[in-house]
C-alpha cells in the first residue's frame, strides 16, 4: 500500500485513536527534549560565545513546543503549512548554534542548542505524511546538524541516522495504525449494513414472501391464466429471496447459481425447507438438473399422497458432496413396485429422479415402506468445472 498522501485525521474521516496516542507521545517528547535542551545550555553557557542568546532561543523552543502541542492536538491543523513552520523553526534554532556555542566548542563536541529536540519534527511528518516524507525531512535536519558542526566524522552522523531510522519505524507504525483503523471502520459498516439487511429480510419474509407464495400455490391449484401468474409470482419470490439471503451481499461466482433460491420455490404450506445459511453454489445446469429431479419427487409424492400429505426438503453442503433430501409422510412404496413399474413402462421415478441424478454423475437412494412415508436421498460430488451435456437417455 503506497503512503498516505494526506493525514488520515485531517477532518475527512473519523480520528484514528492509536494515531491520536501518536500525537500525544510527540507532545510528550517534545517537552521532554526541550527539557534536556535548558539542562544542557544551564550546564554549559559559560562556555557559550553568546549565553544570553542561547537563553533567549531555549525561550523561543519552549513557546514554540507550547504552540505545537496545541496545535497538533487538532487534527485539522496537521497539514503542510504547520508541518513546514515547525521545520523552519527547528532548522533555525539548529543554526544558531554555531553563532551561540561557537564553532570551537562545537568542533570538540559540545552539544547544539536543541540537542535532540530537533527529531520533534521529523516525527511530526513521519506520522503525517509517512515514511518517505520522515526520512527526507531527518535527512535535511541531519545536513542542518553536519553544517553547524563544520566536521564530518562518526560522531557527527549519528544523530542523522538515528532520526533517519526513528522516522522509517514511527512512520510504518502510523501507516499500519490508519490501514488498521480503515479496516475497522469498513469492518463496522459492513456489520452495520448485514444487521439492517436482516432486519429488512425479516419484514419482508413475514409479509412479502409469505404472499407471493400463497399466489404461487393458489394459481396452480386453480389452473389457466391464474396458473401464469402463479408462476410469475414465484419466479419473483425466488428472485426476492436471493436479495435478501445472507450471502446476496458476497459476489456470486461466475457462473454458478445459488441452489438454495432455485429449490426455495417449493416451500409451501405443504413442503417444508430446510439449507444452509450460506449460498451452495452449482453449475447452472447442474442445478436446474437438480430442480427438476426434487420437483419430480414432489410431483409423485402428492399424486401417491394425495393434497394432504406433508413433504419436507433438506439441502446439505458438504465440503467435497451437495446432498438434497426429498421425504414425505405419505403410504409409501410398496416392495417391488418400482421394478413392476418399469417392467410396465412407467419410468416416473426412474427416468426423472434417478436418470438425471445418474447422467450428472451422482447417486440416488430410496428409502421407503408401507405406511411411513418415501425418503429420496439425491448425492452429487463437487467439481471444479462444469458437467458435459448428459448423455442421452437409455
Amino acid at each position: 500500500m503506497s503512503e498516505r498522501a494526506t493525514s488520515p485525521s485531517a477532518g475527512r474521516q473519523p480520528p484514528d485513536p492509536f494515531e491520536v496516542t501518536l500525537w500525544r507521545a510527540l507532545a510528550v517528547f517534545r517537552l521532554a527534549t526541550l527539557a534536556y535542551a535548558t539542562i544542557l545550555v544551564a550546564r554549559n553557557f559559560n562556555s557559550y560565545d553568546q549565553p544570553l542568546v542561547g537563553w533567549a532561543v531555549i525561550a523561543v523552543m519552549g513557546a514554540w513546543s507550547a504552540f505545537t502541542v496545541w496545535a497538533y492536538a487538532r487534527p485539522s491543523a496537521r497539514t503542510w503549512p504547520l508541518l513546514a513552520a515547525d521545520l523552519a523553526v527547528t532548522a533555525a534554532c539548529l543554526l544558531s548554534s554555531r553563532w551561540v556555542v561557537g564553532p570551537d566548542e562545537l568542533s570538540r563536541g559540545m552539544a547544539t542548542l536543541p540537542v535532540t529536540w530537533m527529531a520533534c519534527p521529523v516525527l511530526a511528518v513521519a506520522v503525517a505524511r509517512g515514511r518517505r516524507w520522515g526520512t527526507a525531512v531527518a535527512v535535511a535536519m541531519g545536513a542542518c546538524d553536519l553544517g553547524v558542526r563544520g566536521q564530518l566524522n562518526q560522531a557527527a552522523f549519528t544523530g542523522t541516522v538515528i532520526m533517519v531510522l526513528a522516522a522509517i519505524a514511527v512512520g510504518h507504525v502510523a501507516r499500519l495504525a490508519a490501514d488498521l483503523h480503515q479496516r475497522l471502520q469498513n469492518a463496522a459498516e459492513l456489520e452495520a449494513a448485514n444487521r439492517e439487511r436482516e432486519r429488512l429480510a425479516r419484514g419482508i419474509h413475514d409479509s412479502v414472501l409469505q404472499v407471493l407464495a400463497l399466489v404461487q400455490r393458489r394459481g396452480a391449484e386453480l389452473g389457466g391464466e391464474a396458473a401464469e401468474l402463479g408462476r410469475l409470482a414465484g419466479n419473483q419470490e425466488v428472485a426476492l429471496r436471493a436479495l435478501v439471503s445472507p450471502g446476496a451481499t458476497a459476489s456470486v461466482p461466475a457462473g454458478l447459481v445459488d441452489l438454495r433460491m432455485l429449490v426455495g420455490r417449493f416451500a409451501s404450506a405443504d413442503v417444508s425447507l430446510a439449507a444452509p445459511a450460506t449460498g451452495v453454489w452449482l453449475p447452472a445446469r447442474v442445478a436446474d438438473e437438480i430442480v427438476a429431479a426434487v420437483g419430480s419427487a414432489l410431483d409423485n409424492a402428492r399424486r401417491h399422497g394425495g393434497a394432504g400429505v406433508k413433504a419436507w426438503v433438506l439441502v446439505e453442503d458438504e465440503s467435497d458432496a451437495v446432498t438434497v433430501t426429498v421425504r414425505d409422510d405419505g403410504p409409501g412404496i410398496p416392495a417391488g413396485r418400482l421394478e413392476q413399474a418399469a417392467k410396465e413402462g412407467r419410468l416416473g421415478l426412474a427416468q426423472s429422479i434417478r436418470g438425471r441424478i445418474r447422467d450428472l454423475g451422482g447417486t440416488t437412494n430410496i428409502t421407503t415402506a408401507p405406511g411411513e412415508g418415501t425418503a429420496i436421498e439425491l448425492r452429487l460430488a463437487r467439481i471444479t468445472h462444469p458437467l458435459s451435456p448428459p448423455a442421452p437417455l437409455p
